[in-house]
C-alpha cells in the first residue's frame, strides 16, 4: 500500500503552536526555535513514534510535538492498552494518514484494544502485522489459535487502505457502518468468525470504493459471495474450507485463485465482463465453475501440470479442460512441475493436445533437476505462432538425475523439425548451465530463424567464470542478427543484478 497524502506541515498548521512564546524562550537552541512544520517532519524521520516521544527529553519545546504526528507507527508494540493511550491525545485529535503496529503473539484483547480509537482517527492506511510463532500443521487443523478468541474490527469510515495480519487470530467483522473511503483491503492469517459474512462486508452496499481486495492463507469462509461495482482486483490464495465462490463485478480486471477448493469440489460463478488476467491455480470442473463472459481476457495462468503423472488425473484433468475453454490468449503462463521421483509415473504431456491461439507463452518450470527439453518441445510444437517466450526454471529439490533417466524420453525433440518462424524474442532465467539446457536452448536456436533478442539471466548458483564459459558456447549456437545479453545476480545478493559487459566477459 502507498501513504497517503498530505504532511507535517498540514498538521501544524491545523492545530498552531504547541508551546507558548515565552516558554523557556531565552534556553531555546536553534533546532527548537524551527517551526513546528519543521520540527514534525524532523520527528517523521525518526521512523518510530516510541523514538518521536523519546524527544521530550529535549525540552519542553518538544515535550507534545510527537503527539501531532501524522504518521504512528509501533515496533515490536507494547500493550494494545497503551497504544489507544497514544491515540486518545491530544484533543481534538489529528487526523492519521498512517497507523502501523508489529506486535509479537498479540492476544484479540491487546489487539482489540486500540483499533476503535484508530478507526475514529485515521483517513489513510492501516498496517497491522501480529508475528506467531509457527504453527504445526495439526495445531493449526485443531484450531489453538482460533480458541483464543476473535479480534473486532469496528467499521473504518474514512480509512483508504486496511491490511490485517493476525497470526490465525480470529476476526469479528461488524455488522453495521459503510467503510466509505476504503480502496484496498488485505487480510492475511485470520480465522473470520461470528454470523457476520465477508462477502456482505466487501461488496458495494457497504465498500463502495473498494478497488483491491486480498485474502489470504485463511479460514471459516465456506461461502464467499462479492456483489462489487467498483473492485478492479480479487486475489483469494488459500482461503481454506471454500466450498463455493460467487463473483459479480463488472469492473473487475484481475482474478487470481490459488488452492481454495484442494479439498472441496470446486462451485464457482463468475460474472466479471471486463477481466484481462484471469489466474486459475486451483481445482476446475466445467460442469460445476461457470466463468461466464471472457471477451476481454489477454492472460491466462494455470495451476500446476505435471509432466510425470496418471493419465487422465483429477489434477492434470482440470487443467486440460480449463484450456478448452479458450480459442485465442495474448499471454498464456503454465508451469510444467516434474517430481522428483518420476521413474513410476507415466509421461503426460501428450495428454495436451491444443493449447489456445497465443503470441505470448510464458513456461514456469520447476524440473528438481530433471530436463525439460522434450515436455518443452511438446509445448513449442503447440504454439508455433508465438512471437514472445519466457522460460523460467524456478528452484526445486535437485534429484540425483542419471544418465538413462526418464526424463531423456521421449528423444525425438532433438531430431524432429520445428519452425518458429515468427519467434522474436526469447527470455531465460535461472540457468544453471546444466548439459541438458545447453541441448535445449541450442535447438532453440535452430527453430527460431527470426530471432532478435535473447536475455539470460544465470541462476545465482553460477560463478562469473561459469557463466563466460556458457555464454561463449550459447553465443556459437547464435545468428548475428541476435542480440544476446546476459545478467547475473550480485554477489552475496539474490535479487538485484546486472547486465555482463564485454569488460565482465573477459575477466
Amino acid at each position: 500500500m502507498a501513504q497517503g497524502g498530505g504532511g507535517g506541515g498540514e498538521i501544524a498548521a491545523k492545530h498552531g503552536k504547541l508551546s507558548s512564546s515565552s516558554a523557556g524562550a531565552g534556553d531555546e537552541d536553534r533546532l527548537s526555535a524551527l517551526p513546528d512544520d519543521v520540527l514534525v517532519l524532523i520527528l517523521l524521520g525518526l521512523g518510530s513514534t516510541a523514538g518521536a516521544a523519546r524527544t521530550s527529553v529535549l525540552s519542553r519545546r518538544w515535550r507534545h510535538l510527537w503527539a501531532f504526528l501524522p504518521d504512528l507507527r509501533f515496533y515490536h508494540a507494547p500493550d494494545g492498552h497503551r497504544i489507544r493511550k497514544v491515540l486518545l491525545v491530544p484533543d481534538p485529535p489529528p487526523p492519521l494518514r498512517w497507523i502501523s503496529v508489529t506486535a509479537e503473539d498479540s492476544s484479540p484483547d491487546s489487539l482489540g484494544a486500540w483499533l476503535l480509537e484508530a478507526a475514529r482517527r485515521l483517513s489513510g492506511y492501516l498496517i497491522c502485522d501480529n508475528i506467531v510463532p509457527r504453527m504445526d500443521e495439526e495445531a493449526e487443523e485443531e484450531g489453538q489459535a482460533g480458541e483464543r478468541g476473535a479480534v473486532q474490527l469496528p467499521c473504518f469510515e474514512n480509512a483508504a487502505g486496511i491490511y490485517l495480519k493476525l497470526g490465525f487470530l480470529g476476526l469479528a467483522l461488524p455488522f453495521s457502518g459503510t467503510f466509505a473511503r476504503l480502496i484496498q483491503l488485505r487480510l492475511h492469517c485470520v480465522r473470520f468468525h461470528g454470523p457476520c459474512e465477508l462477502g456482505g462486508v466487501v461488496s458495494s452496499q457497504r465498500c463502495p470504493c473498494l478497488q483491491k481486495l486480498s485474502v489470504r492463507d485463511s479460514c471459516g469462509v465456506d461461502k464467499l459471495t462479492i456483489h462489487s461495482k467498483s473492485l478492479l482486483r480479487l486475489n483469494l490464495w488459500c482461503l481454506k474450507g471454500l466450498r463455493q465462490l460467487t463473483v459479480v463485478a463488472p469492473a473487475l480486471n484481475g482474478l487470481k485463485l490459488f488452492g481454495c477448493f484442494t479439498e472441496n469440489q470446486p462451485i464457482a460463478d463468475i460474472s466479471t465482463p471486463q477481466l484481462v488476467s484471469l489466474e486459475w491455480m486451483d481445482s476446475y470442473d466445467p460442469g460445476s465453475v461457470q466463468l461466464g463472459d471472457l471477451g476481454q481476457l489477454q492472460r491466462l495462468t494455470t495451476d500446476f501440470f505435471l509432466v510425470y503423472w496418471e493419465h487422465g488425473s483429477r489434477e492434470n484433468h482440470g487443467i486440460l479442460k480449463l484450456l478448452q475453454q479458450f480459442r485465442f490468449i495474448h499471454i498464456l503462463n503454465i508451469t510444467l512441475a516434474y517430481l522428483q521421483d518420476i521413474d513410476i509415473f507415466p509421461y503426460s504431456m501428450e495428454d495436451i493436445t491444443m493449447l489456445p491461439h497465443t503470441t505470448f507463452l510464458i513456461m514456469d518450470i520447476m524440473n528438481n533437476g530433471h530436463g525439460f527439453g522434450p515436455s518443452s518441445f511438446h509445448m513449442l510444437r503447440l504454439c508455433t505462432d508465438i512471437r514472445r517466450l519466457s522460460l523460467n526454471t524456478l528452484r526445486g529439490l535437485e534429484s540425483s538425475c542419471q544418465s538413462g533417466c526418464n526424463c531423456e524420453q521421449p528423444t525425438n525433440w532433438k531430431t524432429e523439425k520445428l519452425l518458429l518462424n515468427r519467434l522474436e524474442e526469447v527470455k531465460i532465467t535461472g540457468l544453471k548451465g546444466a548439459d541438458h539446457e545447453v541441448v535445449f536452448l541450442e535447438r532453440l536456436f535452430s527453430w527460431a530463424t527470426v530471432l532478435k533478442k535473447m536475455k539470460i539471466t544465470f541462476d545465482d548458483s553460477v560463478s562469473k567464470r561459469q557463466a563466460r564459459e556458457l555464454l561463449q558456447t550459447l553465443a556459437s549456437f547464435s545468428k548475428p542478427e541476435t542480440v544476446m545479453e546476459f545478467y547475473m545476480y550480485h554477489d552475496g545478493d539474490k535479487k538485484s543484478k546486472y547486465l555482463l559487459t564485454p569488460e565482465d566477459k573477459e575477466l
